[in-house]
């Protein structure tokens, strides 16, 4: 039986990037005993809800953090979202095998290193995929290359009080109008969103949950206004946000880590990829019923979803296409 623990370092990107990062920790439960997580404080509650992830730290001080992880007695390390910094805390805590990206300068730190597959001309591969190659350096894979997510109890209670609050009972639909990114706020478009959500609303009749961040409220609160919905921006937690979507009839998502943790969870899920720089391939929601909207308006490519000066898109955007894949989503 194998006894050594494994940690998983995936400190940067979104709350999507960590979700998928899970596939990595599951894989490594094939050759190790306990797989511990490294992520941002922000990101804290999406490894806690991983079952294949048995204690979670979070990323401070370069030293502070190599020093919490020393005393694990880590036999590996595998760094998914490499930076100077996240490459040292596994060399700074004498983990004797560590597992991170190649062709970079901190790549000294680690002993084994992966050329990323974009970097070989690759941008169709699923990133699941692109995760598990640092798995595969340790002769660890997991065929499914599922990310997982499991509401808690408290979870599904808070959910369940806010269904009956807000008069969700009879059923409903989820839809999800933002990107993760804070700067879109303030040209984030919303008369195609609000077309789309009254079209759901059209299309069956069910009550509509416009979700969101406390941030992304007025854009919610706008969309839910126009199509009829009920906004819940900034009442959901990551894990109450997950226990709506395992209720809801479908969710229908932006490109976003809540479309992520919607399939996650095995909600119907339909991700939108507006932009014609999107890459739906590489970043398509991963679960056993999920579609994607692909971009059809004429953007420019250099029009990329850090700089778009105002995601016209967004503005018109194409809710026929959505509502075509939302009837071709299997059951």
């Amino acid at each position: 039986m194998p006894s050594e623990r494994a940690l998983l370092v995936a400190a940067g990107g979104g709350i999507g990037d960590t979700l998928l990062a899970g596939v990595v920790a599951h894989a490594l439960r094939t050759r190790y005993a306990a797989v511990d997580a490294l992520v941002q404080p922000a990101h804290r509650a999406i490894a806690e809800h991983d079952p294949a992830i048995e204690r979670v730290f979070t990323f401070g001080s370069v030293a502070a953090t190599a020093g919490a992880i020393r005393a694990g007695g880590y036999a590996a390390a595998v760094v998914t979202w490499a930076t100077l910094a996240t490459a040292l805390v596994p060399l700074l805590a004498g983990i004797p095998e560590r597992v991170g990206q190649a062709r970079r300068l901190y790549s000294a730190a680690f002993t084994r290193r992966v050329v990323v597959r974009s970097e070989l001309g690759d941008r169709t591969t699923h990133w699941t995929q692109v995760l598990l190659d640092y798995a595969r350096a340790l002769g660890c894979d997991d065929a499914d290359a599922q990310p997982a997510f499991v509401p808690t109890a408290a979870d599904r209670d808070v959910a369940a009080i806010l269904i009956a609050e807000r008069g969700l009972a009879d059923g409903f639909a989820i839809l999800h109008p933002t990107r993760g990114l804070a700067a879109h706020h303030a040209r984030w478009p919303t008369a195609g969103l609000g077309a789309l959500a009254a079209a759901l609303r059209a299309r069956d009749g069910c009550a509509l949950a416009v979700t969101g961040t406390v941030d992304d409220a007025p854009i919610a609160d706008e969309i839910a206004r126009a199509g009829g919905g009920v906004s819940l921006a900034g009442a959901t937690q990551l894990g109450v946000f997950a226990a709506l979507a395992e209720r809801a009839r479908y969710v229908v998502a932006m490109d976003s880590g809540p479309m992520h943790l919607a399939a996650a969870v095995g909600a119907p899920t339909v991700g939108i990829f507006a932009l014609q720089s999107d890459e739906p391939d590489r970043w398509a929601p991963r679960g056993p019923h999920v579609a994607v909207v692909r971009a059809t308006y004429p953007c420019p490519p250099s029009h990329r979803k850090e700089t778009c000066p105002d995601f016209a898109c967004v503005r018109d955007l194409n809710v026929a296409a959505v509502l075509a894949a939302l009837a071709n989503l299997s059951p």
